[in-house]
């Protein structure tokens, strides 16, 4: 199958102007594929030349102005050329496409709780031809009208409002212009809750089997909060018609803003127990989601290479919306715990790239969906706000939406709108910030007098050598003191930090700080570090002592990142964590530091000392589970991890009894998601096989409970385990995408690296012609996870250079295996850090 070019879309985009679509879908064709009619009406350059894309085992007929194609010349793997277009065209294509299991296309899924089948779409971001005939770019946007055959038992929902017109028979209303990846169709026998806010007809769906657990009144309450938000911060009302969240099974993402019709991976209907930090993540989600009909779905990027106008915007907006109209009002330092680190890693691989990145072809577009795009475009966007104001920004959304409404724009158009609304230039700005890759750091360079007050005080900036930009930086320079056992803030100082070096003679005469933190506040995007004084407060588990969450997410991050740069010995880092997992309240927060307690010690760290700092970890949680109010999230979040972390026979045998009913903490259920919790760590310690975890399914007959025993079989300290996981991932291609990434999750587990040597061999020689060989969301999956990124070793990182070297890897291959072997040589410097501090 083809790529798209951004040459080619350009091209095209110059020929052809789209009027509707007319589609037409048949569900009830049999499991493996379905019917599909699409009438597109176009207008074109008299006697020019194009094409359009359908991905079909069976084109039937495609008829242009009147005339049947012949389709033994005109078909070319997913694409139809049209020739000799008129001024005014129609284009008719039928044909038989195929559901898919991997999240793309139309996706059918037969539930194995009741056996009910459901299908979605997932278009994004070039697959809408895998559904019907269209030209499947973000800048052809034009009206579509659908019609659906379904079983007469099934809701079906789509971008508009629809109606069963006769028994099995629907109809949905045009929509207004919009990119084809956005056309949203979910069929099903769906549980429907609804309700109505400020004139907009809300829905919420899900399968039937999740019916008891779709928290409706609280997602019902996000969804009006964030509502309310948006239309008093944009200024023009939500654009389109009903508002659907359909929470679907085996989804490949988070989720996809499809005008009306947004799908949520259904994970997010919680049928057991969760933290609150995961309903705040949940809350997020929907926030986002919700931003999109107006970043992305009103005015669209008018090419992939503008992404940031989609992603960061949404990242951002959704979390001003949760900080400032929900109950998550800590939702800032939740982005600064887990959201940032992320693009943080993302900014500094060799694959990095800016914010407003290029993307020559749709598959290049597809891999930027990343940190960057995300989390670093948001934290940009928070430090633009900072500079020009509020008030300024807003005046800008509302001028961009009504300028660009249902049409596309370019970074360009946006930096007019702000620029016109904040009475600035932005273009210096935008070239820092949003055209040049990389990330800074920022160094307090402080001289303490003999009198205890500051000499001098300076920030220096630095990048790194690959990617040189320094940046102009509106950050906050907070000063803590100690006070009984609190570091309370003595002053803010706000400041901007340009060039190399940044004096703050404000600092001058003023008496030391015992914490100098630099971003406090979190308002800019650069690793932090901190000056001799302040490192020595950090070091004696200052951190926790912090009020502010906030603050306490900007000093964890820059010591995080000093572990990563091999400044700070990972031994070190989980000695902090340890200490300061007591101190934190901050759900968001304990949750990343026991992530990053964790890669301290399976990754980062020396292995000889692994099972030793896994034993302090486990006992960590263990007494702070103990201590926790029974029934909280803080309780909950120390139980998982605690299960996640156990090994020896005292810690089996606790586990074992609370599978039993045994001596469970007060509070503490031993629900669905908990149990399987602690099968999957009996099983990767060899304390639970085959016939066991088969005998927890039986009780759990749910596709969730599937995936959990997937993960727990493969999770087995076996040969048998590892060859008959391996065996499934690469010979099985019926695999779904969900079932995939359980099964690798499970394969790859830290502390098994002698299991997993023999299949080195296998990944290196055979990951290329397995890539080329699954879908694209598959291959992904396996071409990440299957690296053999557990053997930290030398070897590793030859092999992964000797594949490098072949010239023709895919380029989303090649990405992988550039990333990871950097993951590597970063894993390998910081044990060699920690192992040379004693």
């Amino acid at each position: 199958m083809h790529i798209l070019t951004h040459a080619e879309a350009t091209e095209r985009a110059g020929l052809i102007e789209v009027r509707g679509y007319d589609v037409e879908l048949d569900l009830t064709t049999g499991p493996e594929t379905f019917a599909s009619s699409s009438t597109i009406r176009f207008v074109a350059r008299p006697g020019s030349s194009t094409f359009v894309e359908i991905d079909a085992p069976r084109v039937r007929s495609a008829r242009l102005n009147g005339r049947d194609l012949d389709l033994a010349t005109a078909l070319d793997g997913d694409r139809i050329a049209l020739g000799s277009l008129a001024a005014d065209n129609e284009l008719t294509v039928v044909a038989d496409c195929a559901y898919s299991h991997s999240g793309e296309g139309l996706h059918r899924f037969v539930d194995p709780a009741d056996d009910e089948a459901y299908t979605y779409t997932q278009l994004f971001l070039y697959e809408a031809h895998r559904v019907f005939a269209c030209f499947d770019q973000p800048d052809l946007k034009a009206p579509w009208t659908l019609r659906v055959t379904a079983p007469t038992a099934w809701t079906v929902l789509s971008n508009a409002a629809g109606r069963p017109v006769a028994p099995g028979r629907w109809a949905f209303d045009a929509t207004p212009p919009m990119a084809t990846y956005f056309a949203a169709l979910a069929a099903g026998p769906y549980h429907s809750v609804t309700a109505v806010h400020d004139g907009i007809a809300l829905g919420l769906h899900c399968r039937r089997s999740l019916a008891p657990f779709l928290e409706a009144d609280e997602l019902f309450d996000i969804t009006r909060r964030s509502f309310d938000f948006y239309h008093a911060l944009f200024g023009v009302r939500y654009p389109w018609g009903p508002y659907d969240q359909v929470f679907v099974p085996e989804f490949n993402a988070g989720a996809m803003e499809n005008p009306g019709c947004v799908t949520f991976r259904d994970e997010l209907v919680f049928r057991s127990r969760v933290t609150d930090d995961r309903r705040e993540r949940r809350a997020l989600i929907v926030a986002h989601e919700l931003s999109h009909m107006w970043f992305g779905d009103l005015v669209t990027m008018r090419w992939w290479d503008d992404l940031w106008l989609n992603e960061s915007f949404a990242e951002y907006i959704s979390h001003r919306a949760l900080s400032e109209a929900t109950r998550f009002v800590d939702a800032w330092a939740s982005f600064a715990c887990d959201t940032k680190a992320w693009g943080y890693r993302q900014d500094q691989l060799p694959t990095t790239h800016p914010v407003a990145g290029e993307a020559p072809d749709s598959d290049a577009a597809l891999l930027n969906f990343d940190g960057i795009s995300y989390a670093k475009g948001a934290a940009v966007l928070r430090q633009l706000d900072a500079w020009v104001g509020h008030d300024a920004s807003a005046r800008a959304y509302a001028a961009y939406f009504r300028a660009n409404a249902f049409g596309n724009a370019t970074i360009d158009d946006y930096l007019e709108a702000m620029g016109e609304a904040g009475g600035r230039d932005l273009r210096p700005w935008a070239d820092e910030w949003l055209r040049a890759a990389g990330i800074n750091a920022l160094t307090p360079e402080v001289v303490v007098g003999a009198d205890g007050s500051y000499a001098s005080v300076a920030i220096a900036q630095s990048a790194a050598d690959e990617q040189p930009t320094l940046r102009s930086h509106r950050i906050a320079l907070g000063m803590y003191d100690r006070v009984d056992d609190r570091l309370v803030r003595r002053e803010r100082l706000e400041l901007d930090v340009t060039g190399p070096r940044t004096e703050v003679p404000q600092l001058v005469g003023a008496p030391a700080a015992d914490l100098l933190v630099v971003n406090d506040d979190d308002l800019t995007w650069a690793k932090i570090r901190f000056d001799e004084r302040s490192f020595e407060s950090v070091r004696r588990g200052d951190v926790g002592r912090i009020e502010s969450a906030l603050t306490r997410a900007v000093v964890w991050n820059g010591l995080w990142e000093m572990t990563r740069d091999g400044i700070l010995p990972a031994g070190e880092l989980v000695r902090l964590v340890l200490d300061g997992l007591g101190r934190e309240r901050h759900l968001a927060a304990v949750t990343d530091l026991l992530r990053i307690a964790r890669e301290s010690i399976d990754v980062l760290g020396d292995p000889d000392r692994r099972d030793l700092r896994l034993a302090e970890l486990s006992d960590r949680c263990r007494a702070l589970l103990d201590a926790s109010e029974p029934g909280s999230s803080l309780q909950l979040a120390y139980a998982r991890a605690y299960a996640a972390a156990a090994a020896g026979d005292a810690a089996v045998a606790r586990l074992r009894g609370w599978l039993a009913g045994a001596d469970v903490p007060d509070g503490l259920a031993i629900d669905d998601e908990f149990r399987w919790a602690v099968v999957e760590r009996l099983a990767a310690i060899g304390a639970m096989g085959d016939a066991e975890v088969d005998a927890v399914l039986a009780e759990d007959r749910t596709s969730a409970g599937e995936l959990h025993a997937a993960t727990a079989r493969a999770s087995q300290p076996t040969a048998a385990a590892k060859r008959d996981a391996w065996h499934r991932l690469v010979d099985d291609d019926s695999l779904s995408n969900h079932m995939v990434e359980a099964t690798v999750t499970g394969f790859v587990r830290p502390a098994q690296e002698e299991l997993l040597r023999p299949y080195a061999d296998g990944y290196f020689d055979e990951i290329r012609a397995l890539f080329a060989a699954r879908p694209m969301a598959i291959g992904l999956s396996l071409a990440y996870g299957l690296f053999p990124h557990a053997l930290v070793e030398a070897e590793t990182v030859t092999r992964a250079d000797a594949l490098l070297e072949q010239t023709e890897l895919a380029p989303p291959l090649r990405r992988i295996l550039v990333e990871r072997r950097a993951d590597l040589v970063l894993a390998l410097r910081a044990r060699e850090v920690d192992r040379g501090a004693g």
